[in-house]
């Protein structure tokens, strides 16, 4: 007689695979006391969750295509056009891994991306010159990403996150920014926004950003019966951006359907919450011990 799968480890497997190629030997990453950060970390809190990540990567990506060096590189130097969910894949593997494996492995991977950028560089359709390694670059791809992840988790996941814990959250995520080579780095809110509002002057919209931001947000996360919870998760990311960048993107905030969209959310990312409750991915590593394979 074949054994039952339970409603719940049906769920965390669905999302193992949605985020770990198993072709490739990859797991989910496991959560070590000797991380880059502390389990204590705001960072811990912020980067937890399924749900709020996906809105916040989205999120991001849509704020950062908006600078066109930035762009470019994607244009440029990958595939997105076949494979946009690949970009949203690895962008949570590089965030869960420096922020619960340990922290030598953090570093091994934040100097291969380093290594990657090295050769991301080019021309912009005006003749500009740009190379992804580029300091001002790499602050802008880390503070759109730092403020969104934030942003998402305050809006479903921690409403009451106090003022100190969100400078808290910058102060650590810097690190980050700093190794990858970003400058400035921002260490608090007040710092992060005030280094994205230095920088919206340099932010354009042409056809490239139309077609890629297209891309983004007709992704569907997971098997194609996930059509309308992906729906659901991207115009969440569309209500999350700041006016300036809906209206440069052409885009509108969700409105009448707010209430909607945000209970669809909320649903999704309490349910995913109740399926990881408890489960050996949420298990803490002591220094020095290894995950059983």
């Amino acid at each position: 007689m074949p054994s039952l799968v339970s409603p719940r480890a049906a769920l965390r497997a669905q999302v193992t695979r949605l985020f770990n190629d198993a072709s490739k030997g990859e797991r989910p990453v496991t959560r070590r006391a000797d991380a880059l950060f502390a389990p204590d970390s705001v960072a811990w809190r912020v980067h937890g969750d399924v749900v709020t990540m996906l809105i916040g990567g989205v999120d991001s990506l849509m704020l950062q295509m908006l600078h066109p060096a930035v762009l470019a590189g994607v244009w440029d130097h990958s595939d997105f056009r076949n494979d946009m969910m690949a970009r949203l894949r690895a962008t949570a593997k590089f965030i869960a891994r420096t922020t619960y494996d340990h922290a030598d492995e953090a570093q091994v991977l934040i100097d291969k991306v380093r290594r990657i950028h090295d050769h991301v560089h080019g021309t912009l359709p005006d003749g500009t010159p740009y190379q992804a390694n580029d300091p001002r670059l790499l602050a802008w791809v880390h503070v759109t990403e730092a403020v969104c992840f934030l942003d998402a988790w305050i809006a479903y996941g921690e409403p009451r996150l106090t003022r100190a814990d969100q400078d808290q959250y910058f102060a650590e995520v810097a690190q980050i920014g700093q190794a990858l080579g970003a400058d400035p780095v921002p260490t608090s809110r007040a710092e992060a926004e005030a280094l994205i509002a230095s920088i919206r002057a340099e932010l354009r919209v042409n056809a490239r950003t139309r077609e890629v931001a297209g891309l983004v947000l007709d992704q569907t996360v997971g098997p194609p019966t996930a059509a309308v919870p992906s729906r659901i998760l991207m115009q969440a990311a569309v209500d999350l951006l700041p006016d300036w960048a809906r209206a440069m993107h052409g885009l509108k905030a969700s409105r009448l359907a707010r209430p909607v969209v945000r209970e669809g959310a909320l649903a999704m990312a309490r349910t995913l919450r109740w399926a990881f409750d408890g489960s050996r991915n949420r298990r803490v590593l002591p220094p020095g011990q290894f995950m059983d394979r």
